[in-house]
């Protein structure tokens, strides 16, 4: 199509930038064909505009729509170019996390310098059996894909990690070997998966260093081969070394460390073992402390050390050896400290006794002398004569530092051997896949020539690469049938030329080492000469005549030719080699012993290593057998013969790619550098791999998924029923260009770009739609607001023309009123006027007549006061004397009164300092407040009598004035009485003022005494209210203290009822993970007898002759049980073939090792069973300990004790027996071992088999003896216990006496000796009861010591308490303890009614047998008799109707009854027509008879037999539903027969009487209970198996795949990874599918009368299994996690809810297990913006985890462009919220968990009696009862 169309305006492209390489612009005007600049928006806002180049006119590319962008494989990409794959990579890596991509067939990883949990077991339980296309990128898929092809196509695999230093070559290729090892198992008991794990820290810690760019970087190339056997189980391993990087043993640069086993040593050199090393801290050493660094943030060197020496040993290196390499690898730390001191400028020397070269020497076992010397000279050897010379100080360093690094060298293909030979496998390799982790193309400022060997081995691997691409690209287009058009890529053969052809670099670099006097500058002139202006490739700088430069693939290198020869050369002197070998020291020559042999260029060494870092050492003189060419071989050549080694060995497997980007050089977390990643991309071929993608036909759709996501497109009439069809004639309307698209036979095949073009006529499309439903639903909306508003307004209308006509007639009203209000408003004033004139008048006239009464009132009131003043003046003088008198006298009261009211108040004062008054006034406080009222009250009195008593002075004073008044005037009328009285006047007048004065005194004293009174009121009042306060303040603390001891009570109880709660919650969930444990062990022991059986199939198959044949294994199987089911029988015969085409002298060796296996596996089920016999003995015991005065166990246990011993005892000497047999067997065929002897048919190997299957048949022989003696000890002890222990002596004496003959005698004697047998079990039994009661009365006095202590802490706290509270407290403490009390009362009381109940039941038992063996008194008593002769009373003739409820058999017929009834019955025949249950009920009613005959022997076998035979059907139709639902229900009705007719009272309560009487009598089958019981939980762990395989392939279909609701997402555009098509093909599983195979599921189980809880309790685990599996699948495959696909997954959920409620299982607990799910689902539609909708999720997504959550966030992805994205912030948030949440780390819920399962009691109604057998069984042998 035209430019002009797709670069139209807002059409978003991309330009260069400096910085970010890319960015991102959008036009604004559109382009038009001849335009040479561009206007464009960048995304900040900017404008600008772009000149396009006037030569090529090149518009910039494009970018891709919003909904391509963040998609797993860059092949889906519309529009294939740079920008677009590095933005691609840029949104998965920083926004959604994720660090793997597909790129075609490229895996590209982003080292994200973080630990993500995306590597656990549960991860690779995901990624096991998928497609590589159905999950995420991942480094499991491609593990996965490569084991897939190689097991499908019989094909090896290889798997090609490279990347630069810290991109993560070394961790990728390590998880790829874990998922190998998880994955496939091992094929011996070797453990040879843990192996090729261990040489993985052995490897990093000789071979890796820290560099600047990466902690952890691997400093050569390696290439793991992993064997598989023919079922492709792991067998071993081989490793291939390339190019160790030797220089950093002796040179590292700044920031930079040396090997890192180095550093591990010296952090260790405190341990005693490495004493004798002499090592010291990494800064003392020379070849450790260059760097500066030695140590790693995060990294412990002692701790790695203790892993290193721990692999060491798991791969067998010995400590003797591993000592050695550690003193070797100290001696040369030791031999770097060496120091040379120059006599000269052409000779130095070493100084005497030098402490490094003496620990040097010591180490490695040397002369120190002699090394001492040759580190100083060399040998020079001529045709004639052979002289030592001096070297210089400098050249003596270099000598000192080329042995160091040979030493090494050496070393590490030492360790490398004895890895691989550790890995070897034993058996035949089948097939391999191989791990290459090497280095990427490297590019530095200064490159020599290790660098040229990485970007050599580099072109070679791109070269092959490419051919690898063309060649899938090839296969594609023939398998579709479109033409195949050649396309021109990038040819690196020209490059490889210049480097490996004749008289290339190498080749010239060769011959310039074989030069006398050649040199780097010779060498770079040769080159020049050859090269240059010659070959296009190659290139010399302008300023350097001493480097050269090659373009390489991805970019062009300078390489300085300084160096090069030497390190091609790695020459070291041979008589510092000579001093080595001669060391005393054993392993110091082996590390040169292989170094004369002579090598094949084009074969590996024997352990598969390459020897790419043999070093050529410089003989002293040429001797005639020394000419061999191979031992002078350079170090290029040694690389370019493996390199090619390598390339053949690829190019025969199929290469899987991984390419690691590193995306920053600072290591910083999740940190994208645009320029490094596109450095990155460009030289890992990864852009050559788009640009070739580009060039074709990248976008590829299958015809289906294209007509569902372009269906918008088509109109109806397009639409026919071939889509093939329909799919040509729209793309024929849409793309006008037919060379745009291709049509395949199952695919069209489009160019690049033309997916985008679609989808923007898409999105156009739907834009329009959505704009003419928005149009409509506008329209529609405004004119339902009009029709509003219109009736608004006539409603409006008509109320507010109501109102006015209202308002009118208000008006009017209001009118009226008025006039008639102003009319009487007017003659109200005027009334009003007259009134106030008239009241006027009158008020002046009153006002004048009152002022005229009032003045002469006060006339008459003047005179009136002169009287009274008179009077009262007269009165005054008389009182004024009387006053006098009174006052002298009450002055002299008060002073006396004054003294004692002084002493009284010294009183008060001193008792008020006291501490005992105011304990007093605390005490007594009520009273003493009445003592003060009492005493104010007597004050008061007395004030009261005080002042009468004056006012009867002050009348007698009157009195007395009045009489000298009279005196007075009667002497005035004489004048001598007047001379006689003048000086009596006087002296009276003189004493009236003392009186006055003493009146005033006393008055002053009086005020005083008052004032002193009131103060002493107003204290004692004060102190009063003091006191009140204090009263009220101590009872408001009491009242305080009291509610904070109810609250506290409260608190108590309710935290106690709280911790009750809890601690129940705690012991159920302890209960059922204890239940889970053991149906877990249950699991495992089943497991294990069937691998026993299994074994013993397999050893009678050896016995067969093999049939020749081959019949090919599943291809596709991939498993991590640790059983394989894709084996068979005819494989098997493969495999004996095999093995007979061996030597005859193996045979014999395998032969015994497959008998010893099953030997062991025979003991370790002994061991199995008999520790879940101890488990379940101990938890029954704790159970028994548990209850508080339980009733004593029947005398039975003693002898079922007894039994068990005596069990114990037969198996450990049969186990001692099978043992000496075995034993003999190994001498009988040690001393014959011949091939006549050993081979097959042979009379030894016949005798080993027959031993064989004799030890095993009498192994089952001695357990059926034990059983059939264990029922006779039982039985005969329930026979004899009842008759003998009511024998009395007097009658044992009388039958004795009346004993003729001697035979009776001994029969007596034997009958004593069984009775005092009986005896000592009853004296065990009661001797276990005394321990049993002693135990109690012990825990009794304990408890008893608690209550004490607690009653003692109760005191010492009531003692504290005032005496209120202490008596409240003891009440309460006084209750509490006679409530318990009385509880205790009358729980003892119920247990004592029960054992009374339980006795009676006994006793009633005891006397029904007592009664039975009565009868048969008058036989003779011998025991053969007992056995032989029936007991009578059993056979009491019936009516011919009256059953008993029991069937009879015959001995004999009982291996037919279980055939017939359990081993050939056919649920889905015979059984479908039968009553639910039938067979368990005939099996229980065949017990019933046994019971009924008090036959152990016969009840034992019958049960043993049914188990058996139900074990033997679900082992041959195990993978059967309704087999398996069918013996699941049977079985659990069975066991509930055996509880309902137990005769206990817990199983009788829903029993009728006539089923009461059906109860066994005779024996208690609690044990057998629990065999069934355990027998039910495996069957039931065998059905949820035989579940999920079922429906293990239709959940991720179904659930997720498919569109239940069609329409509501499309598919997108996908890659070279095509995932399953989510559209409904035939053959694809729907969710119909799933509810049809639950409703199967559910009939079956309802059909065959399952109980309806088990029946819940699957139901719970299909739909945990169906949530599991599906939300998992959601959390690894980001196109599912979409607004649509939330959708989708919420209806199907609604569908199964739907389900559970048509079913009436809601309560089952089902739907609780898809609660993750449906939050998930939740998730995925809910806004995702806002803080609000952040704080919504944290609560809404309580069932997911942190992880979980934050996984479906990053993996949001739009389907189309009206979606958004979930912003990054927005994600940081939610982890913010949650980061205080504590769940589990894990990503995947366990699809593997099983809920531990329990069978409720469900009692059946059925009447024995009434069953009825039906003739179609065949049970006609058996007879009703």
């Amino acid at each position: 199509m035209a430019a002009s169309e797709l670069y139209t305006k807002y059409a978003r492209v991309w330009i260069p930038d400096s910085e970010e390489v890319w960015k991102s612009a959008e036009l604004i005007k559109d382009y038009k064909p001849g335009d040479k600049v561009l206007q464009l928006r960048l995304e900040e806002g900017k404008e600008l505009e772009y000149c396009l180049d006037p030569k090529t006119k090149e518009l910039p590319p494009l970018r891709n729509p919003d909904i391509l962008v963040g998609e797993n494989d860059l092949t889906a990409l519309s529009y294939l170019h740079e920008p677009a794959v590095l933005h691609n990579l840029k949104v998965r890596f920083i926004d959604s996390k994720l660090i793997y991509t597909y790129c075609g067939i490229v895996l590209v990883a982003i080292n994200p310098y973080e630990q993500l949990p995306i590597y656990g077991e549960d991860i690779i339980n995901a990624y096991s059996g998928q497609n590589m296309g159905d999950m995420d990128p991942h480094i499991f898929a491609v593990a996965e894909e490569a084991y897939k092809q190689m097991a499908r196509d019989e094909r090896n695999q290889s798997i090609i990690v490279s990347g630069e230093s810290g991109a993560g070559k070394t961790v990728s290729a390590k998880y790829a070997m874990r998922y190998f090892a998880t994955v496939s198992g091992s094929a011996s008991e070797a453990n040879v998966e843990e192996k090729v794990l261990a040489s993985n820290p052995i490897m990093e810690s000789i071979g890796n260093a820290k560099t600047t760019r990466n902690d952890n970087s691997s400093r050569f190339g390696k290439y793991i081969e992993i064997g598989f056997d023919k079922r492709y189980r792991i067998i071993g391993a081989n490793m291939r070394t390339y190019l160790l990087e030797k220089s950093r043993v002796v040179f590292q640069a700044e920031e930079e460390r040396n090997y890192h086993i180095f550093y591990q040593l010296c952090a260790s050199a405190a341990l005693p073992e490495f004493k004798t090393l002499r090592l010291g801290n990494a800064n003392s050493f020379y070849y450790t402390k260059q760097g500066g660094s030695p140590v790693i943030d995060g990294v412990d060197d002692a701790k790695e050390m203790a892993n290193t020496r721990q692999a060491c040993t798991l791969l067998g290196i010995s400590d003797t050896y591993q000592m050695g390499i550690f003193r070797i690898l100290a001696g040369i730390l030791h031999l770097g400290n060496v120091e040379f001191a120059s006599r000269d400028s052409d000779s130095c020397t070493i100084p005497p006794k030098h402490e490094p070269l003496a620990i040097f020497c010591d180490l490695m076992g040397v002369d120190y002398e002699e090394m001492s010397h040759w580190l100083c000279h060399r040998k020079l050897a001529t045709a004639t004569e052979t002289y030592i010379k001096p070297i210089s100080k400098l050249h003596a360093i270099n000598a000192r530092d080329a042995l160091a690094k040979h030493i090494y060298a050496n070393l590490f293909n030492w360790i490398v051997d004895h890895v691989n030979k550790a890995l070897h496998a034993t058996v035949k390799q089948h097939s391999f896949i191989g791990v290459l982790d090497i280095y990427g193309f490297e590019t530095f400022e200064i490159n020599s020539f290790e660098q040229f060997c990485i970007n050599y081995a580099n072109e070679k691997l791109q070269q092959q690469f490419n051919m690898h691409v063309f060649k899938l690209e090839q296969e594609e287009y023939m398998k579709e049938e479109i033409p195949w058009t050649l396309i021109d890529f990038y040819d690196n053969q020209p490059c490889i030329n210049l480097i490996e052809a004749k008289m290339g670099v190498l080749d010239l670099l060769d011959e310039e080492c074989k030069m006398p006097k050649g040199s780097d500058d010779t060498w770079a002139q040769k080159l020049y000469n050859t090269h240059l202006n010659k070959c296009a490739l190659f290139e010399k700088p302008r300023m350097s005549n001493k480097a050269f430069i090659i373009k390489h693939f991805a970019d062009k290198v300078e390489y300085q030719c300084e160096g090069f020869l030497e390190k091609n050369k790695d020459t070291v002197y041979e008589e510092q080699i000579k001093v080595l070998k001669s060391s005393k020291f054993k392993l110091l020559p082996e590390l040169f012993r292989d170094e004369e042999k002579v090598l094949s260029p084009t074969s590996a060494t024997p352990s598969g290593r390459v020897p790419l870092s043999r070093t050529a050492v410089k003989p002293a003189k040429a001797r005639p057998g020394q000419a061999s060419k191979e031992h002078k071989k350079t170090v290029g050549h040694q690389f370019r013969n493996s390199l090619h080694l390598l390339m053949e060995t690829l190019n025969a497997t199929t290469p899987h790619y991984v390419r690691c980007i590193k995306p920053n050089d600072f290591k910083f977390p999740f940190t994208f550098d645009e320029k490094r990643a596109v450095q990155q991309l460009r030289a890992c071929g990864v852009l050559e791999t788009i640009r070739i993608s580009a060039a074709g036909f990248p976008s590829r759709w299958t015809y289906q998924e294209f007509f569902s996501r372009y269906r918008v497109l088509m109109k109806q009439k397009d639409v026919l029923s071939d889509r093939k069809q329909t799919c040509k004639n729209v793309l024929a309307k849409l793309i006008l260009d037919k060379d745009k698209y291709q049509f395949g036979k199952t695919k069209i095949f489009f160019r690049a770009g033309q997916v985008a073009y679609l989808e923007k006529i898409r999105a156009d499309k739907l834009r329009a739609a959505c704009i003419r439903i928005q149009k409509t639903i506008r329209g529609w909306l405004m004119r339902k607001k009009y029709m509003r508003m219109k009736k608004a307004a006539i409603t409006v209308q008509r109320y507010v023309r109501g109102y006015q006509a209202r308002c009118y007639a208000k008006f009017l009203r209001r009118t009226r009123a008025a006039i008639t209000i102003q009319k009487f408003q007017r003659m109200y004033v005027v009334r009003k006027r007259y009134q106030c004139m008239r009241d006027a008048t009158i008020a002046l006239q009153a006002l004048l007549r009152g002022y005229m009464v009032r003045n002469k009132y006060q006339m008459m009131l003047r005179e009136h006061k002169c009287i009274i003043i008179q009077k009262n003046v007269r009165g005054w003088l008389a009182r004024v004397r009387y006053r006098r008198t009174l006052k002298a006298i009450v002055y002299l009261q008060c002073c006396y009164r004054r003294m004692m009211a002084k002493r009284e108040l010294k009183k008060l004062k001193i008792e008020a300092r006291s501490v005992e008054r105011y304990k007093k006034l605390h005490i007594g406080l009520e009273n003493k407040i009445m003592q003060l009222q009492r005493k104010i009250d007597e004050q008061n009195k007395e004030y009261k009598s005080l002042l009468e008593k004056l006012s009867n002075l002050e009348i007698t004073y009157s009195t007395e004035t009045e009489k000298l008044r009279s005196d007075v005037e009667r002497l005035r009328m004489s004048e001598e009485a007047a001379k006689n009285a003048t000086n009596r006047v006087i002296s009276l007048q003189e004493e009236i003022a003392k009186l006055r004065k003493e009146l005033q005194q006393t008055q002053s004293e009086k005020k005083t005494i008052e004032e002193r009174a009131d103060k002493y009121k107003h204290e004692t009042e004060q102190l009063v209210s003091e006191l009140k306060e204090q009263n009220t303040l101590l009872k408001t603390e009491k009242e305080e203290l009291n509610r904070r001891i109810h609250d506290q009570a409260r608190e108590i109880t309710e935290t106690m009822e709280k911790k009750l709660v809890e601690k129940t919650k705690q012991l159920e969930l302890d209960l059922n993970d204890e239940r889970l444990r053991y149906q877990n062990l249950l699991n495992e022991f089943s497991r294990l007898e069937e691998r026993y059986d299994d074994l013993k199939d397999e050893m009678n198959l050896m016995v067969s002759i093999p049939k020749p044949g081959h019949k090919r294994t599943d291809s596709t199987h991939s498993s991590n049980e640790s059983e394989y089911t894709f084996s068979s029988e005819i494989t098997e015969a493969d495999d004996l073939a095999v093995r007979m085409e061996e030597p005859s002298e193996k045979k014999a060796p395998l032969d015994m090792s497959l008998f010893l296996k099953l030997q062991k596996r025979v003991t370790e089920l002994e061991q199995e069973k008999q520790s879940l016999q101890d488990e379940l003995d101990r938890k029954e015991e704790q159970a028994l300990r548990a209850k508080a005065k339980e009733e004593e166990r029947p005398p039975i246990r003693g002898a079922e004790l007894e039994y068990e011993s005596l069990k114990r005892q037969e198996l450990e000497s049969e186990n001692k027996k099978l043992k000496n047999e075995l034993n003999e067997l190994q001498k009988a065929l040690t001393e014959t071992r011949s091939p006549e002897v050993t081979a097959p048919g042979a009379p030894a190997y016949r005798v080993l088999l027959d031993q064989l299957t004799s030890v095993s048949e009498e192994l089952e022989v001695r357990k059926e003896e034990v059983l059939i003696l264990r029922s006779q000890l039982v039985s005969q002890k329930e026979a004899i216990q009842p008759k003998n222990t009511m024998t009395d002596a007097t009658i044992l004496l009388e039958d004795v006496q009346k004993m003729k003959d001697r035979g009776e005698i001994a029969q007596a004697y034997i009958g004593l000796k069984e009775t005092n047998r009986l005896l000592e079990s009853q004296l065990q039994s009661q001797k276990k009861s005394h321990e049993n009661e002693l135990e109690s009365l012990r825990g009794e006095i304990q408890s008893l010591k608690e209550e004490n202590n607690r009653q003692q802490q109760l005191l010492a706290q009531n003692l504290q308490l005032p005496p209120e509270a202490r008596i409240e407290a003891s009440l309460q403490h006084e209750i509490t303890r006679l409530t318990n009390e009385n509880l205790d009362l009358m729980e003892q009381l119920e247990k004592q009614d029960k054992t009374v109940r339980k006795l009676k039941k006994q006793l009633k038992v005891l006397t029904k047998k007592i009664g039975e063996l009565e009868v048969g008194q008058m036989e003779n008593i011998s025991p053969g008799q007992i056995i032989d002769e029936p007991i009578r009373p059993v056979n009491i003739p019936r009516k011919e109707k009256d059953f008993q409820g029991m069937l009879e058999y015959k001995k004999e017929d009982e291996q037919k009854l279980v055939k017939n009834l359990i081993l050939e019955l056919k649920p889905r025949g015979v059984a479908v027509n039968l009553i639910p249950g039938l067979p368990a009920y005939i099996l229980f009613m065949c017990v019933r008879h046994a019971d009924y005959l008090n036959d152990d022997q016969k009840v034992r076998s019958l049960l043993t037999s049914t188990i058996n035979g139900i074990k033997k059907v679900l082992k041959k139709r195990g993978d059967d539903f309704e087999t398996v639902s069918f013996w699941l229900s049977n079985t659990c009705r069975f066991l509930h027969c055996l509880k309902q007719y137990s005769g206990e009272e817990g199983f009788m309560k829903h029993n009728t009487p006539r089923q009461n009487e059906h109860c066994l009598t005779n024996f208690d089958l609690a044990e057998y209970r629990q065999v069934l019981s355990d027998l039910a939980i495996q069957i039931y762990q065998q059905l949820v198996r035989v579940l999920e395989n079922i429906l293990q392939p239709m959940i991720v279909s179904g659930m997720l795949e498919h569109e239940t609701i069609q329409g509501v997402s499309g598919v997108k555009p996908t890659g070279l990874r095509k995932r399953t098509s989510s559209i409904a093909d035939e053959g694809t599983y729907t969710l119909d599918s799933i509810i049809r195979q639950l409703n199967s599921f559910h009939s079956v189980m309802c059909q065959h009368g399952m109980d309806p809880e088990l029946i819940k309790q699957v139901v719970k685990q299909m739909f945990y299994i169906i949530g599991a599996v599906t939300l998992n699948n959601l959390l690894l495959r980001k196109d599912m996690c979409s607004w649509s696909k939330g959708m989708q997954i919420r209806y199907n959920v609604s569908q199964l809810e739907e389900w559970l409620r048509d079913k009436n299982l809601m309560n089952s607990g089902a739907k609780e297990t898809l609660e993750p799910l449906i939050q998930a689902a939740q998730l995925l539609q809910v806004k995702k913006k806002t803080d609000e909708d952040a704080e919504a999720i944290c609560s809404m997504c309580n069932a997911l985890t942190t992880a979980q959550i934050v996984k479906v966030l990053n993996l949001y992805t739009p389907v189309n462009e009206f979606e958004e994205r979930v912003l990054v912030s927005f994600i940081r948030t939610i982890q913010m919220r949650l980061r205080d949440r504590k769940d589990s780390p894990q990503l995947l819920m366990d699809a593997k968990h099983i809920f531990p399962v329990t069978f409720p009691f469900n009692p059946s109604s059925l009447a024995l009696e009434t069953i009825q057998i039906p003739a179609s069984l065949g049970l006609g042998f058996i007879s009703r009862v």
